[in-house]
């Protein structure tokens, strides 16, 4: 007996999956896209093209403002090379134990009033080198 369609199935399958694939591609493509820039790059960036964004530096060891109840902080973050470029950051949500000034943190949010404000959604504080030279010895 002749199988039928045997080449049928085969083919259904290879179309269905580069399909998928296809659909996959164009709507990782197609999202917005988050910019990871350091502060000095967001603040070179024009207004009309800051949107959602993760931004990387340093808490700034004056104006940092806990809000009440202990969820949230007000920060200002500075560049790692140029102390002189700020932003000022907002975060409402848990604040990390490692947060304090001098720590390098990462943030993701949106600018409000073009450079004025970032609205931070996240925080992640980068651990110290003391905490990873102990943790490849022991």
């Amino acid at each position: 007996m002749a199988k039928k369609g045997g080449k049928g199935v085969y083919i259904a399958a290879l179309i269905l999956f580069l399909g998928g694939l296809g659909y996959l591609i164009y709507s990782g493509i197609s999202q917005d896209s988050v910019y990871f820039l350091n502060v000095s790059e967001a603040l070179a960036m024009e207004e009309s093209e800051l949107g959602q964004a993760r931004l990387f530096g340093k808490v700034a060891p004056q104006n940092i403002e806990s809000k009440a109840g202990g969820l949230g902080v007000a920060f200002d973050l500075t560049d790692q090379k140029e102390n002189t470029q700020t932003i000022r950051v907002d975060y409402s949500g848990a604040v990390p134990d490692t947060f304090k000034e001098g720590v390098e943190v990462i943030v993701e949010g949106n600018f409000v009033g073009g450079h004025k404000m970032f609205k931070a959604t996240s925080l992640i504080t980068k651990c110290p080198s003391k905490y990873e030279k102990e943790n490849r010895e022991g």
